[in-house]
């Protein structure tokens, strides 16, 4: 199970209420100028007077430490398994010990015959993949 026994249920009701609280944290200026549409990432703000930074009431929240998840969900895959990356074969012996509290991404580098053969080894373990269809 996900650590400290919550449930995958429980974890997956958790991430799913904390992320329905945290606003869309947006550049300032996002929507004035063209070449920031495109650009959705938050950018600090630094201007002397800029009112999302003095965190003005009527404008955007600024990302603050505060929005975090608790540690207990932090960091988690949806399933409430905490996700390891998978290069070869030899990863996966290495993390079978803990099967039960993990799942496998296979990394985006892996070539097609490497990708198979960590997938048929994961099914023949018992080790969940995320990616591996």
């Amino acid at each position: 199970m996900a650590s400290n026994n919550l449930s995958r249920d429980k974890v997956y009701k958790l991430k799913q209420k904390y992320n329905s609280k945290l606003p869309d944290f947006l550049r300032y200026d996002w929507d004035k100028y063209f070449k920031l549409e495109r650009q959705e990432k938050w950018r600090r703000t630094r201007g002397i007077d800029n009112k999302t930074r003095l965190k003005l009431k009527g404008f955007p929240p600024p990302v603050d430490p505060g929005y975090r998840k608790p540690k207990i969900i932090r960091y988690l895959h949806p399933s409430g398994l905490r996700p390891v990356v998978i290069n070869n074969v030899k990863d996966l012996e290495n993390i079978a010990k803990s099967k039960g509290e993990v799942i496998a991404i296979i990394s985006s580098n892996v070539g097609f015959k490497k990708r198979l053969e960590i997938i048929k080894k994961a099914s023949e373990m018992g080790i969940k993949l995320a990616n591996g269809e």
